[in-house]
């Protein structure tokens, strides 16, 4: 399996062909350690690319960002968060649990008493399409696949 960097233009849908965002990703490592990667199904969908190519890639759900796990929203007393008068709806809080795990929550809802946070990813449940435009690919060097010089940008356009 080659290691490669690329660079590509992403049109992302739902599977109902809704768009959700296009962006720009520059210098993306495909391939590697995919046990550390989020989305590890399409980085192997991303490999073997070719300048110029354009290529559709189907994620389920299971491969994308898991199923929706509805124990993962919390319904809280407003008072519990001492940061809650200025949090905003989709806003991600950081909340750290007795195990000392940091994991995201957004917020969903604000009443007068509670305050409803989600930890699912906003994109979990949801089958995926990237449609994808290479722009530039090239065989990465040691010291990106080791991780210790890559940087990624990606740019989104709504």
């Amino acid at each position: 399996m080659k290691i490669q960097i690329v660079s590509f233009n992403c049109l992302l849908k739902n599977k109902l062909g809704k768009i959700i965002s296009s962006t720009f990703n520059k210098d993306i490592l495909t391939g590697g350690d995919l046990k550390k990667q989020e989305l590890a199904a399409l980085s192997v969908a991303l490999q073997n690319l070719k300048k110029g190519e354009k290529r559709k890639i189907i994620l389920m759900a299971s491969e994308a960002y898991g199923y929706y796990d509805p124990n993962l929203v919390l319904t809280m007393p407003r008072n519990s968060l001492p940061q809650v008068n200025t949090l905003k709806l989709a806003e991600p809080p950081i909340i750290i649990d007795v195990d000392g795990k940091r994991h995201p929550f957004r917020v969903t809802e604000v009443t007068p008493e509670n305050i409803v946070l989600d930890g699912n990813h906003p994109l979990a449940g949801q089958d995926l399409v990237f449609e994808i435009e290479t722009l530039a690919v090239r065989d990465a060097t040691p010291e990106e696949i080791s991780g210790s010089k890559l940087k990624t940008r990606t740019e989104s356009h709504h």
